[in-house]
């Protein structure tokens, strides 16, 4: 263990199955800190925490935190009054924000940070990929799994660090990166941000904390970056590359040709036109790896091979990721909670659809159903038809009138054929028996949405074979 996390050489992780906290606990537990933590049930993600030496209880007490714990690491989603982490107080064991153990991981390394509202998973693990393609062997923290439970961090013996930045409570303000991206800045997280300006603040202040001399790789076609690009050009000590479409960026997007389920990219970089695969579809999604393109370039990694190595990027678990074919009917599942998300994930399958496009999504979130149900509404319509099921709360509290009928009228009212289901268990049988074969059925939202997928597949192989 460095010096930067000495208080983390025995931690514990409360919620410990989180996409963010397992992460940082896989790469502790590789860098031969004794782990333990708990989380809510079993899961593949628990398993392989073991499998990794870590002790992990299901549900929450005050006993599950060792003898000797150095510290107890926690993330904004636990509740004060988590019986874990009024033992620790009572002890007197340090408790340590999951952004600050992640800031002391990345002490002595060439970090990269990569923010936005979206994007932040499918960019980081981009580079994590292409860099590891590229024998740099970085190390990594990403927000989900790229190909299996566990896999969404790594502790490499290279000297880049790859991180996804989390805008959504601030905690991006506690890295210090060499280069950081910015992909969109948009109104969300409506819980702590109270309007647009207090999140420019916030990503102001992340860009602050570039270090001197460093880069930010920042978009050029998307509105709120380009506020945040005028805001802080002309910053002593900071280079800014601009990317994108727009005639202005210094990375430009000429072309973005789908090929199916992947996409043909050609940029211009300084002065060179490169081309490359991304295997994934979606002008998004390719916009994504020409930022990830230039922050490798920041770093000195050359942009020819960095280009080539892209292509071995093949998505991340929830995102876009094909869960199975039954009855002519694919499924395919999209973690996109937000509507600009949303739109650009249908825009993605639509491009590569030969059939119809079927949607279930869950509304993620009562805070921001709430202020966003008209524009989800709108983005439903670029479905064919869609189930909309109840919210989901994670971490919040129901607010009066707030359902998922706001968006279901508004989806309405932008002409879209949508379904409400208030029983998430008849949900499969529902949408099997809406689907026909060549359809693209997308399981969407942030919630347990994803685990319909491989029901739905059943109940359509049911069907096929009673035929």
């Amino acid at each position: 263990m460095n010096d930067a996390a000495h208080d983390l050489h025995a931690p514990h992780f409360i919620g410990i199955g989180g996409a963010g906290m397992s992460g940082l606990a896989k790469i502790l537990a590789v860098r031969g800190a004794s782990v333990s933590g708990s989380d809510s049930k079993e899961s593949e993600t628990v398993l392989a925490l073991r499998a990794l030496g870590a002790t992990v209880h299901v549900g929450h007490a005050a006993e599950h935190v060792p003898d000797g714990t150095s510290s107890v690491v926690v993330s904004s989603a636990i509740r004060a009054d988590n019986p874990e982490l009024a033992a620790a107080r009572e002890r007197g064991i340090p408790v340590v924000h999951r952004s600050d153990a992640l800031a002391a991981l990345m002490g002595g390394r060439r970090a990269l940070a990569v923010a936005g509202t979206h994007g932040k998973t499918t960019t980081t693990s981009m580079l994590a990929v292409a860099l590891g393609e590229l024998g740099l062997d970085p190390s990594y923290a990403i927000g989900g799994d790229l190909d299996a439970p566990g896999s969404n961090a790594h502790h490499g013996v290279g000297e880049i660090f790859v991180a996804e930045a989390d805008e959504s409570d601030r905690s991006f303000h506690k890295y210090a990166p060499e280069v950081a991206i910015v992909l969109n800045v948009e109104l969300d997280h409506h819980a702590n941000y109270a309007s647009i300006e207090e999140i420019y603040e916030s990503f102001e202040t992340f860009v602050g904390r570039i270090t001197p001399g460093g880069t930010l790789v920042v978009s050029a076609d998307h509105d709120g970056a380009r506020e945040l690009t005028a805001r802080v050009n002309g910053r002593e000590g900071l280079k800014v590359v601009t990317v994108g479409a727009a005639e202005d960026a210094d990375v430009r997007v000429l072309s973005v040709v789908a090929r199916g389920m992947t996409s043909e990219v050609t940029v211009l970089l300084d002065g060179t036109e490169l081309a490359f695969t991304v295997s994934v579809p979606g002008r998004h999604y390719a916009h994504n790896a020409v930022a990830a393109l230039a922050a490798g370039v920041a770093l000195g990694v050359p942009a020819a091979d960095l280009a080539k190595a892209l292509g071995a990027y093949t998505g991340v678990r929830r995102r876009l990721q094909l869960k199975g074919e039954a009855a002519g009917v694919q499924v395919i599942d999209s973690y996109a909670h937000h509507p600009t998300e949303m739109a650009a994930d249908l825009d993605a399958i639509r491009e590569a659809a030969t059939g119809r496009v079927l949607v279930v999504f869950q509304p993620h979130l009562f805070s921001r159903t709430q202020q966003l149900a008209e524009e989800m509404g709108r983005a439903l319509a670029l479905a064919d038809a869609s189930v909309v099921l109840d919210i989901y709360p994670a971490r919040e509290d129901p607010i009066p009138g707030v359902t998922s009928e706001l968006i279901i009228d508004a989806a309405r009212r932008a002409g879209a054929d949508v379904t409400a289901e208030h029983d998430f268990a008849a949900a499969p049988a529902l949408l099997a028996g809406l689907a026909r074969p060549g359809d693209l059925l997308l399981t969407m939202g942030a919630g347990d949405v994803t685990n319909l997928g491989p029901e739905i597949l059943e109940h359509l192989a049911n069907v096929a074979s009673n035929v």
